[in-house]
């Protein structure tokens, strides 16, 4: 079967995701020197405005952060999430970033667990997601599409170490879209 193809713009995956962090030092500290991220360009902005910090997530894709000196504050439950995945405090506001899912290597998936958890990081349990009724199972088995595991940066950004078990076809994308109304709209294209 062939891979979908975007048919309006050759999408190259992406270059960078921009975040804003409280204390560009602390997260240095914890996406350098805790994840292992390579910090590859720095600017201070114009006129003291802040900084902008890129690190190096692989396959030529970036997470940046911005500073801001009077930057609000965050809110949990509306900027980010204020508990993990199946938690009433994982939902945010629309226009929100939710949490950001770094790909890794399926056969070093248990391996990046532990070492998350030896690094003092408070994580989720493995979610081995699926199609049954819950969407996910404390075992890994041949319906499992992805394995996950969740965790907070020091600003309250929700992580994500996910890895692919199976490859995709038709039959996966199986439900319509909801509206802001609630009502189930057409799957086929325009």
């Amino acid at each position: 079967m062939s891979k979908p193809q975007n048919s309006q713009f050759e999408l190259r995956g992406i270059n960078h995701l921009a975040l804003v962090c409280k204390d560009m030092d602390r997260t240095v500290r914890f996406y350098r020197d805790v994840l292992g991220m390579p910090l590859i360009k720095t600017i201070d902005l114009p006129g003291g405005s802040g900084q902008h910090f890129f690190f190096d997530i692989g396959n030529g894709d970036s997470l940046a952060f911005f500073w801001f000196p009077n930057a609000p504050a965050s809110q949990p439950g509306i900027s980010n999430p204020g508990g993990m995945p199946g938690s009433p405090e994982f939902i945010t506001a629309h226009g929100s970033m939710n949490h950001v899912a770094f790909n890794v290597p399926a056969e070093k998936f248990d391996e990046y667990y532990e070492k998350l958890k030896a690094k003092g990081i408070t994580v989720t349990p493995i979610l081995n997601h699926d199609d049954s009724e819950y969407q996910v199972s404390g075992t890994l088995h041949e319906g499992v599409f992805v394995r996950s595991v969740y965790f907070f940066d020091p600003d309250g950004v929700c992580l994500e170490f996910a890895c692919w078990t199976r490859g995709f076809d038709e039959s996966d994308v199986a439900h319509a879209p909801m509206t802001a109304d609630g009502v189930r709209a057409s799957l086929a294209a325009e």
